[in-house]
């Protein structure tokens, strides 16, 4: 093999080597246009809040010093004839993200970013400042509506996160740490994330880097259209660490519908609290999959309630959109509009029902608490259970003569041993159980720290558990 054809040779592979990398640059997305079509509409929040805290140092002792010292006229201005001090006037400042959605001065943000502000500034790219006032903001969504006046606004594109897939790019422009009208790009990980405390927003997960000062920017696709309001990270440090979450732009425009023609959102309510459906409890259940929200309290005087929802009760579907998971359930129920009916599917005792609940509006949590503060329903006992008489219809449905019904399930023994809402225990230390004073009274006689067995039925099947009562 000649000198000469090895050269062309490695000539031929060089060239298939750039031409194969510069395929590939073509394949990436070039972000260049859309952030100078949609980096005007972006702009940068900060926040002043004031708090007076009066210092009165006049009475106090001013320190001996020696004569001649230094210090000497620093602490007579502190502490001697000049009087007290005036007040503080401490200013905190916030830096989030906006953007334009009017072209009259209409900025949409994160309601974290305003929330206690005194005053907010709106600065533009091109380095205008507005001071904005806030239309109204909502905790729930974490979404808030200010107002600049100001015409002729650069604004940006509404488009549809429904439309969104799992791998698409999308990018962010925003003020992390304050650096304005920074551009970050990735890609959508996953849709409909739930997250604590956040049960009626279906976040979209992507990988952008996402750092304070972002929170309320715009999410975009491909197209230059806003999917999306960033909102959280997740993060052990304060930085991002690779996960970031977006509030889906249908659900922050219909908040700002709502703070427009009615200042204030109002959310669809069902009335029961929810948990997942796990392997074991979908074996018990007779499903052949973990799937559904399952039903562990029904809150009185709520829609669930006077539709006939029962604890146990497994909820498949809402209004012909199945719910793979319990976290599905509260975005589709807060959407839905007040004093609309819904139809359920249900599983119950392994027989799958329709019912039709009439919707109401969500209470504040003030009003949920003080609602269920003062049910009559009774306090966890020392198992950590509160537990009911069975209805002679439950009775009759689950082929049982006694026993009582676990509404719901706090931290104890019987948590640590997997009993769940929905169980209804029919014997406890040997010992058949025909009503709740039956249960109270073999409970009351059994001694901390020994064994304790309690016969259980979930669904149609039947187990023995055993734990001990903690000593006091």
């Amino acid at each position: 093999m000649s000198y000469g054809f090895l050269s062309r040779l490695s000539s031929l592979v060089l060239i298939g080597i750039l031409l194969s990398g510069s395929a590939l640059a073509k394949e990436l997305p070039d972000f260049t246009s859309l952030v100078a079509e949609n980096g005007p509409a972006v702009v940068n929040i900060s926040t002043k809040q004031s708090t007076s805290i009066p210092r009165r140092l006049r009475d106090l002792p001013m320190p001996k010093l020696p004569d001649g010292s230094p210090l000497e006229e620093f602490f007579r201005h502190f502490f001697g004839e000049d009087g007290p001090l005036p007040e503080d006037d401490i200013q905190g400042r916030s830096l989030g993200s906006g953007f334009f959605i009017s072209a009259d001065g209409d900025v949409l943000t994160n309601a974290h970013v305003v929330e206690g502000a005194d005053e907010i500034i709106v600065r533009t790219s091109d380095r205008r400042e507005f001071i904005a006032k806030v239309i109204g903001s909502d905790k729930r969504s974490d979404i808030a509506l200010l107002k600049v006046e100001a015409t002729n606004i650069p604004k940006v594109h509404i488009g549809s996160s429904k439309d969104l897939e799992v791998g698409e790019w999308v990018l962010a422009i925003g003020s992390p740490f304050g650096f304005e009208s920074s551009a970050t790009a990735g890609i959508v990980s996953a849709k409909g994330r739930s997250l604590p405390s956040e049960n009626y927003v279906p976040f979209i997960q992507t990988d952008v880097a996402i750092n304070p000062g972002n929170s309320g920017g715009p999410l975009f696709n491909l197209k230059g259209e806003v999917v999306g309001v960033n909102s959280q990270i997740y993060s052990r440090t304060g930085g991002f660490m690779g996960l970031s979450f977006a509030i889906p732009i249908e659900v922050a425009m219909d908040v700002v519908e709502q703070l427009k023609t009615k200042g204030r959102v109002s959310r669809g309510w069902l009335g029961v609290l929810i948990q997942d459906v796990t392997r074991e409890l979908a074996e018990s259940f007779g499903m052949p999959q973990p799937r559904g929200a399952l039903i562990a309290k029904v809150l009185p005087n709520s829609p669930a309630a006077a539709a006939g929802l029962q604890v146990g009760d497994v909820i498949l579907s809402y209004n012909g959109r199945e719910i793979p998971t319990s976290s599905s359930l509260p975005p589709l129920v807060g959407a839905t509009h007040v004093g609309e009916s819904a139809k359920l599917v249900v599983l119950r005792q392994g027989k799958q029902i329709e019912l039709t609940i009439k919707i109401e509006e969500l209470p504040d949590e003030d009003q949920l608490a003080s609602n269920d503060k003062g049910s009559d329903k009774p306090s966890a006992n020392r198992l950590g259970l509160v537990v009911r008489d069975l209805t002679a219809d439950e009775r009759r449905q689950l082929e049982v003569d006694g026993g009582v019904l676990i509404e719901s399930v706090e931290r104890g023994p019987a948590a640590a041993v997997g009993l769940a809402g929905g169980d209804v225990i029919l014997m406890l230390d040997n010992q058949p159980v025909s009503n709740r004073a039956d249960f109270d009274r073999i409970l009351e006689k059994i001694e901390p720290g020994r064994a304790v067995a309690v016969l259980i039925q979930r669904g149609d099947s039947r187990m023995f558990y055993a734990f001990k009562l903690p000593k006091p």
